[in-house]
C-alpha cells in the first residue's frame, strides 16, 4: 500500500540545508500495523508527515497505492500527540465533527459517532466536554473522531507521549483490542520499546539524525502479548540493540 525508496527530506536555514531524513526505503502492506521508532529527531515525525501528505519528500519516491502522495487525504488520517479537541463541543460534537464537515446526512452522522465512541469505551461520557475528560480518554476521543472518516491508513504519531506510564500501559492494551477490531492499516510512532514489541505486526527501527531504517523487524509473537514472556524480552533487547 505505502512504498518508500531513496526517500529524503530536507530544510532550508539560515546556515544552510539541514537533512531531516535520507535514503528512506520501506514498504507497508494493507492491513499492517507497523511502528516506527528511533532517538528524538531522527526524523519519525518528517516521515509520517510526507506519508500524510503534508510535506512532500526533497527526493526519492513516496507512494501509496501505486501513484505519488499529491498532498493530504482523508485516506490517510493523523491523530497527533496533543488531542486537538475543540474544547467548546462534546466528545460527541466533536468525534461527528469531521462527517458534518463532509455533509453527511444527520442519521448516518449519529450512528457512526456513537459506534466509535462505544468502540472506545466512552459512551458514557459522550455528552461530557474536553476539560472534564482525563488525558487518556482525550485521546481516545481524537481516535475515535478519526475512526469516523474510516481511513484506510490511521497514523498515529506519539499519542501518548504525555501520559503517564499507568495511563499509557492501559491505553495501549485498549487500542490494541481497538485496532484489532477496526482491520485496518496503522503506523505508530514511539519512543517506547515495550509499546512498540506490544502493538505491532512489524517495527522500523530509525538511526539518529539524518534518520535512515536500519532494521526492518516482524513481531511473531501470538496475541495477546506478555511482557515478561522469555521471546517478548528478547525482542525487546534486540530493537534497543538496533536502536544504540
Amino acid at each position: 500500500m505505502i512504498s518508500a525508496k531513496g526517500v529524503g527530506k530536507e530544510y532550508k536555514l539560515p546556515k544552510g540545508m539541514m537533512k531531516a531524513v535520507e535514503n528512506l526505503t520501506f514498504g507497508i502492506r494493507d492491513g499492517e500495523f507497523v511502528s516506527i521508532i528511533g532517538p528524538s529527531g531522527c526524523g519519525k515525525t518528517t516521515t509520517v508527515n510526507m506519508i500524510a501528505g503534508f510535506e512532500k519528500p526533497s527526493v526519492g519516491t513516496l507512494e501509496f497505492d501505486g501513484k505519488p502522495i499529491p498532498g493530504p487525504s482523508l485516506e490517510r488520517v493523523v491523530v497527533f500527540q496533543e488531542h486537538s479537541l475543540f474544547p467548546w463541543l462534546t466528545v460527541r460534537e466533536n468525534v461527528a465533527f469531521g462527517l458534518e464537515c463532509m455533509g453527511a446526512k444527520k442519521k448516518d452522522i449519529c450512528e457512526v459517532a456513537s459506534r466509535k465512541i462505544e468502540l472506545v469505551g466512552l459512551s458514557e461520557f459522550a455528552d461530557e466536554y474536553p476539560y472534564q475528560l482525563s488525558g487518556g480518554m482525550k485521546q481516545r476521543t481524537s481516535i475515535a473522531r478519526a475512526l469516523t472518516l474510516n481511513p484506510r491508513v490511521l497514523i498515529l504519531d506519539e499519542p501518548f507521549g504525555a501520559l503517564d506510564a499507568i495511563t499509557r500501559h492501559m491505553l495501549i492494551s485498549e487500542m490494541e483490542r481497538i485496532l484489532l477490531m477496526e482491520k485496518r492499516t496503522i503506523i505508530f510512532v514511539t519512543h517506547s520499546i515495550i509499546d512498540a514489541v506490544q502493538i505491532s505486526d512489524r517495527i522500523l527501527v530509525m538511526s539518529k539524525h539524518p534518520g535512515t531504517i536500519v532494521a526492518d523487524m516482524r513481531i511473531d509473537i501470538p496475541r495477546p502479548r506478555d511482557s515478561i514472556d522469555d521471546k517478548f524480552i528478547e525482542l525487546r533487547r534486540e530493537v534497543l540493540l538496533r536502536l544504540e
